[in-house]
């Protein structure tokens, strides 16, 4: 008989580490914080053996749950009931994104998760490259100025200039619901503004005096990351991206980190190639999956 339910206590933790993932180590963590709820937690059971859990994530204790980040199973039978329990349980209306960090040759490997996800209604939204920097990697020279942001507002009307024509799937996505000026103010509102790292270090490009463009380095809940670079339409294909990035690397790796994470979608093939030349290296792909209406 199938038993479905959410963690019990912090106890069930390792029935729920069973089975593997790069995550089981941080959700100790995570609950500490907030990040997580064990009422987020969810496992099918048979016969008191996992097979097959789920489980939602947040950035801290004040929000609902933002992503989907744990799916694994047995079988898609399991699976697909576990979803069809839980998700309604946890999320209001059409549930969270689904997030899954994979193997970059994933398509070779069991893909039983997305094709249970679809049959739920998720659909694929892109497929992101995870890319890391690491010390002693060398940081190319910088040509241009750079300065500080004035303030939101320049930044806000900067980030509303680079969504023309942005090869990014989820800018993509958020325009087909909002003009180019809410989607960066809900940006900047909603995440880059979120971020308890100096703004000191956020930097904006100058080409003759005028801005070309900015980098945002930070630091999120588990990794010093540069978060956004934005290149304004008029100064592309001039290498202003790779100059931002090494801006950005070299503000984050004085602070003498032990890595800096960044991700790009697979078909943003400029920027993917500026991360490539930074000596930034791919350690695994990133799957995004929505849902547009409840299970």
């Amino acid at each position: 008989m199938l038993e479905i339910r959410s963690l019990t206590g912090r106890h069930e933790l390792d029935l729920f580490r069973t089975f593997p993932s790069s995550l089981n180590a941080e959700f100790d963590a995570d609950l500490e914080a907030g990040r997580r709820r064990l009422d987020w937690m969810w496992l099918a059971l048979r016969d008191g053996a996992p097979v097959a859990r789920v489980a939602w994530w947040r950035r801290n204790d004040s929000e609902k749950p933002l992503l989907m980040d744990v799916f694994d199973l047995e079988s898609p039978e399991v699976g697909q009931a576990l979803l069809e329990h839980a998700v309604p349980r946890v999320a209001e209306g059409a549930p969270p994104p689904f997030l899954r960090f994979v193997p970059p040759d994933w398509r070779d490997h069991d893909t039983t998760w997305l094709e249970t996800l679809e049959k739920t209604g998720a659909r694929p939204l892109v497929e992101r490259l995870r890319l890391e920097w690491r010390p002693g990697t060398p940081i190319a020279p910088t040509t241009l100025e750079f300065r500080e942001p004035a303030g939101r507002d320049e930044l806000v009307g900067l980030m509303t200039l680079v969504t023309e024509g942005s090869l990014d799937a989820h800018t993509q996505s958020d325009l087909k619901t909002m003009s180019p000026r809410e989607q960066a103010e809900f940006q900047y509102d909603d995440e880059l503004a979120l971020y308890g790292t100096p703004r000191e270090w956020w930097r904006v490009a100058l080409v003759d005096g005028e801005p070309a463009g900015f980098v945002i380095p930070a630091r999120n809940s588990y990794n010093p990351i540069i978060a956004y670079i934005g290149v304004v339409p008029a100064h592309r294909g001039k290498g202003v991206v790779g100059e931002l990035l090494a801006e950005g690397t070299r503000i984050l790796a004085a602070e003498d980190v032990p890595r800096i994470r960044a991700a790009t979608d697979v078909t943003n093939v400029p920027m993917a190639r500026a991360f490539a030349k930074g000596g930034y290296l791919t350690i695994e792909h990133q799957v995004d999956m929505i849902w547009e209406r409840p299970l």
